[in-house]
């Protein structure tokens, strides 16, 4: 396989895929050991969609190597909902907005799981919601072995979603979470363990969960709440309040109207 850098493909109108590839040159440029993988998941591609599905396709399989199979079914999935990449491309700015660890669009297209895990939950729900629920757990299931998440594929997750870290976060069938929200690693939101039906959390936009916290049960986290790391969350939560404590409690107004900009985890 030649690992000579494609001629620069711009779009005038995708800025963010241009921006995106023109920091892979520069990485391709200064970074010798990198070239096969950029070249492969960025510079053979001509547009978003596609590099997507190269780098999820790689990032699902053992030691980041290529899986046509995997490739395809992402593709599939991408080309079919436009949703897909589009939600893509919003957690992209949002990342690079709200996380400092962040320096550029590229860095967690290519390396931040969280980025990864949302984005191929995504894929599994369009296959999920196909009625293809074996190729939907399939997914979840690689996923969970490769991430170290466990997101089910009929949950519903909107765009402009930073899920940093992500070690450990795990998402039941009838949840909700909706656009601009931002959750720290080791996240639950489960079932009580006795209910049917539905009986996960909905999460309302712009709410921001700290570390660790667990949402249990069919409740409401209200538009702009804060939740604060290490709670168990078993009731509803007011719009624009902050939570805190086992089992959580009201402890005050949420600082900001969108939490989840700030990304402020003081309670």
């Amino acid at each position: 396989m030649s690992t000579a850098k494609p001629p620069r493909a711009e779009h005038a109108e995708d800025p963010l895929w241009n921006t995106m590839r023109l920091h892979a040159e520069k990485v391709y440029d200064a970074e010798v050991a990198l070239r096969p993988p950029i070249k492969e998941w960025v510079l053979d591609h001509h547009d978003f969609r596609h590099a997507l599905a190269a780098r999820l396709a790689s990032r699902f399989s053992p030691h980041d190597r290529h899986d046509g199979r995997m490739r395809g079914v992402i593709e599939e999935a991408a080309l079919a909902d436009p949703t897909v990449a589009a939600s893509a491309r919003r957690d992209l700015e949002a990342i690079l907005e709200r996380d400092p660890a962040c320096d550029s669009l590229l860095t967690p297209f290519l390396w931040f799981k969280g980025y990864h895990a949302v984005t191929g939950q995504r894929v599994a729900h369009h296959f999920w919601k196909q009625d293809r629920r074996q190729l939907a757990f399939w997914l979840q299931s690689v996923m969970s072995v490769m991430l170290g998440t466990d997101i089910h594929p009929a949950a519903r997750i909107g765009s402009g979603v930073l899920l940093d870290h992500a070690t450990g976060f795990v998402v039941g069938e009838t949840a909700l979470i909706e656009d601009d929200v931002s959750i720290l690693h080791e996240v639950t939101l489960g079932g009580t363990g006795k209910a049917r039906g539905d009986r996960h959390p909905k999460v309302r936009r712009g709410v921001l969960i700290g570390a660790g916290a667990k949402l249990l049960g069919n409740i409401e986290i209200g538009v702009g709440a804060k939740i604060g790391a290490g709670s168990v969350v078993l009731r509803d939560v007011p719009p624009h309040t902050s939570v805190a404590g086992v089992p959580a409690v009201i402890v005050g107004k949420a600082a900001f109207d969108n939490p989840a900009m700030y990304m402020d985890h003081s309670i």
